[in-house]
């Protein structure tokens, strides 16, 4: 069912995407899925997003040339390729930002005057329009001309830095710090423009229009936000302390489990899942100070303990006794788990020359419900077909 269908909390929101990466095409997202309706402005050639590997396989298993990426971003949108470096190509532009609510844009700060984005000239225009920004390192300041992709804005705003941690870095001491797969950063971006596009549009009937400039690398920044907090009182985190003194990532038979034990009964409960061995019962280790400095004898005993037994068995048994542990699952079993289903994660989407495919939603609800995409990832008009990847 489509989401306007359903009365989404965006229904009639019209938002325009000017989306050459990640972060604004996320944002543009995440507004669709909460009802908005998006047109996706592409240019002759069509996104760059549609260019970008992986490419999903067709039925007889040879590769498509649709991006996997940009099915998952663009799901739901409308297309309109639109050249506004013309009259009319800028004629164009112009009247479907007339329409918009919302304009999401990631073009670089250089190139928008030219085409007539800058804030100052579609607030001028469009007095009514929010004009959500996002870039790497904001539209603003010294670094606003820099280019960012998704590995810059992790490392830049920090968090690159502080990986790999925990079971990781005793595994691979020597590892070179890495980055959060896929397009976490850009991501952060995403999310950030989406809120600010949310909180102008709630304030518009009495302020009007706004321009919302986001800035990926600080949103990045907020995911570290502990690591920063504890530059006040002189610490510098490093990914080689940068773990709980016990817990964390747990190897046991048939792979790992994620354990995370913060309050008294938390611990209490993984005493118990634990057989209440002699050595947790020790009465120093109710101190939960003490258990911070003992944590690596703790997590000794955990480990010893898991290895004898599969993730499944612990995370039941661990459940029942309300200990905060989950496993790690793999990509298949994440489609296949009964508990993504029951909460709507996923909803099965028709992709041209794929197929049917599992696409995941949204990562909220909205009012205690799930959401929904309003469709499968545009078609290039005709005749402005996809460049051949080289």
């Amino acid at each position: 069912m489509a989401a306007e269908e359903q009365g989404a909390p965006l229904s009639g929101t019209r938002v325009v995407a000017i989306a050459n990466g990640v972060a604004a095409a996320y944002a543009a997202r995440m507004l669709c899925t909460l009802g908005a309706q998006v047109v996706l402005v592409e240019p002759p050639g069509g996104s760059p997003l549609r260019r970008e590997p992986p490419f999903l396989p067709a039925s007889g298993g040879e590769l498509t040339q649709t991006s996997a990426l940009f099915a998952y971003l663009a799901a739901g949108f409308e297309s309109k390729v639109i050249d506004p470096r013309g009259a009319a190509g800028a004629a164009s532009l112009a009247e479907t930002l007339s329409a918009a609510d919302i304009l999401v844009d990631d073009t670089p700060v250089a190139g928008r005057e030219a085409l007539g984005l800058d804030p100052q000239a579609t607030a001028a225009r469009f007095p009514d329009l929010i004009h959500v920004s996002v870039l790497p390192f904001g539209s603003e300041g010294p670094k606003a001309e820099w280019k960012g992709t998704d590995l810059i804005v992790q490392h830049a705003g920090g968090e690159g830095n502080l990986l790999p941690n925990g079971l990781a870095v005793e595994m691979f001491p020597d590892r070179a710090p890495l980055k959060i797969g896929g397009y976490f950063g850009e991501m952060q971006g995403g999310v950030a423009a989406a809120l600010g596009a949310l909180s102008a549009l709630w304030a518009r009937g009495e302020v009007g229009g706004q321009a919302v400039d986001v800035s990926s690398q600080d949103a990045m920044l907020a995911v570290g936000a502990f690591a920063i907090q504890r530059l006040g009182d002189g610490s510098v985190e490093h990914r080689v302390e940068r773990s709980f003194r016990y817990g964390g990532v747990i190897p046991c038979a048939d792979g790992f489990v994620e354990l995370l034990t913060l309050e008294q009964r938390q611990w209490e409960g993984l005493v118990e899942l634990l057989g209440r061995p002699d050595w947790a019962l020790a009465p120093t280790l109710a101190d939960n100070i003490e258990r911070s400095r003992r944590g690596p004898e703790i997590n000794r005993h955990i480990r010893e303990w898991a290895s004898l037994r599969t993730a499944d068995e612990i995370v039941t048994a661990g459940q029942r006794l309300n200990v905060p542990l989950a496993r790690y699952k793999s990509p298949a079993d994440i489609l296949a788990g009964e508990q993504e289903w029951h909460r709507a994660l996923f909803q099965k989407i028709s992709v041209k020359g794929t197929g049917m495919l599992d696409v995941l939603v949204s990562p909220f609800h909205f009012d205690d419900e799930p959401l929904s995409l309003c469709g499968a990832p545009p078609e290039l008009p005709a005749g402005k077909a996809v460049e051949a990847v080289s």
